[in-house]
């Protein structure tokens, strides 16, 4: 039996190990472990990548959310606007700060904010509207934008998921996480772009925002041991810079990869009307962080089950809705009526995808993926 990972990082590594042992080597022989020439490099190169004007590397994609949050200097009571099919840090850091999520649904076929959910949504209290580029698809952000300065409201880009992405509109095309107030991105391992830990970086083209996020960053100091606001203490260390500093140099063609792998899985299932394949909107280049298709027709949880049987692995992402989750339970102020995102839980099923497939382990997926499905057919 093939041993076939949702995402295979040896492999990858045995590409480009004598780049990122390098790298590490140089990291270790300076120890200038924190903030030393690997990071202010990385933030360089992915400024020169993006075109975003200030790159704040920070810990993690959850502290970049969290950061992003305390500079706009919302307070409690404000609203933030945030699709519930998504992963539970985009709401969590929201709640944390004793702001008011508002949940919205997303569109059945993309799986981000649906436009009509968001305007419904808008009231006066309304501050910020988080649209996640989700599993490596953009969001509408023509038409998010457009509403958002109709209401003088700040866009926080998540785009923990789909750097290397892009909007494509009016001829011109945007990079993912470079077209709203702020944005926010994660470099954890299984990301497109993912180090060898944790680590994240936000990204703005707002000089006032960009001096903000750094002093939050860094205890809310901006000169040693003075301390102008609150703040916390948020990092990405030189080690992983590095290794990002490397990874960064591939990471058009790892996207690559994964649009071919993608292309594979679609033609393969083309004519399976059990299996809706994702689908791409003329604004979106979709770069497939993660390739995840629709079951119609067929139990979910068993194809999940009995696809791990055959030695293919798969995974749910999301089972539960953040609307629905244990930590919002005492928001109840409002009804939730989100079907598109009841629907998406309920199917939604994500298959391996990563740089190192072989046609021969696509083979074996897509094969074992038609037999299981066939086989439970019309037992759902």
């Amino acid at each position: 039996m093939m041993n076939i990972q949702m995402v295979d990082l040896q492999r990858q590594y045995a590409k480009i190990k004598s780049e990122i042992d390098t790298g590490i080597e140089q990291v270790i022989k300076s120890c200038t472990f924190i903030n030393g020439p690997a990071v202010q490099e990385f933030t360089t190169n992915l400024s020169n990548y993006t075109g975003a004007k200030h790159v704040i590397p920070c810990a993690n994609g959850t502290d970049a959310l969290q950061i992003a949050l305390m500079a706009l200097g919302l307070k409690a009571g404000d609203e933030v606007i945030t699709p519930s099919f998504t992963f539970i840090a985009t709401v969590e850091v929201v709640a944390l700060l004793g702001l008011t999520p508002v949940f919205v649904d997303v569109d059945k076929d993309t799986f981000t904010i649906n436009i009509d959910s968001l305007e419904q949504a808008i009231t006066a209290n309304t501050k910020a509207i988080i649209p996640v580029h989700l599993y490596g698809q953009c969001s509408n952000m023509g038409d998010i934008l457009k509403i958002a300065n109709a209401h003088n409201i700040a866009v926080i880009e998540d785009n923990a998921q789909s750097i290397g992405g892009h909007y494509l509109a009016d001829g011109s095309s945007h990079k993912t996480g470079t077209m709203g107030t702020v944005s926010c991105i994660s470099f954890f391992p299984s990301k497109n772009l993912g180090a060898y830990g944790d680590g994240g970086v936000i990204m703005t083209n707002d000089d006032i925002l960009a001096d903000m996020m750094r002093k939050i960053c860094n205890h809310g100091s901006e000169k040693r041991y003075y301390h102008e606001i609150v703040g916390v203490n948020s990092r990405l260390d030189s080690i992983q810079a590095a290794v990002l500093n490397v990874k960064l140099r591939y990471l058009d063609e790892y996207c690559n990869k994964r649009r071919e792998v993608a292309r594979f899985y679609n033609q393969a299932f083309a004519n399976t009307p059990m299996i809706i394949t994702p689908f791409e909107p003329e604004y979106s280049h979709h770069v497939y962080h993660q390739y995840t298709m629709v079951l119609e027709d067929v139990d979910r949880d068993e194809v999940h089950t009995e696809l791990a049987k055959l030695g293919i692995p798969s995974m749910i992402y999301y089972p539960i809705p953040c609307h629905k989750q244990e930590m919002f339970k005492h928001l109840t102020d409002r009804e939730y009526i989100l079907p598109n995102t009841e629907y998406l839980t309920s199917r939604v099923l994500s298959l391996p995808i990563h740089t190192e497939l072989s046609e021969e382990e696509l083979i074996f997926i897509t094969g074992g993926v038609l037999k299981v499905v066939e086989e439970l057919r019309g037992k759902k």
